[in-house]
């Protein structure tokens, strides 16, 4: 599967929007939309996510910031934890076969979506 600029726009758009409306990681949409419409594998997906939150994140503070929802406490204390996190995630990606992170990957979501829609 080639590159396709307009796919990785639509997987841009839809994952921005998402993210600022439901307050969802981008990667929820950006890694499935990075396999499955540009063809990339799970670690390439995994990496390239992570390098589009930055700005995406960035984009969503100044908008929640601006109206004062952000507890800046709380959000310090996620981060440092997300932040040895993710260096570790990052660090052992590659030590873990691409099939067992897609079903992680897949395992996580599922998860997520039966708890919040009960």
């Amino acid at each position: 599967m080639g590159f396709s600029w307009p796919k990785a726009a639509a997987v841009g758009i839809v994952a921005g929007f998402l993210s600022g409306l439901l307050g969802i990681g981008g990667g929820v949409i950006v890694v499935p939309g990075l396999v499955l419409l540009l063809g990339l594998d799970q670690y390439s997906a995994a990496a390239t996510s992570v390098a589009t939150i930055v700005l995406t994140a960035a984009a969503g503070l100044v908008a929640f910031g601006v109206n004062g929802s952000v507890d800046w406490g709380t959000a310090l204390i996620v981060f440092v934890g997300a932040a040895m996190g993710a260096w570790a995630g990052a660090h052992y990606m590659h030590k873990i076969p691409e099939y067992v992170l897609a079903g992680v990957f897949t395992l996580v979501m599922a998860v997520a979506s039966v708890r919040m829609f009960f």
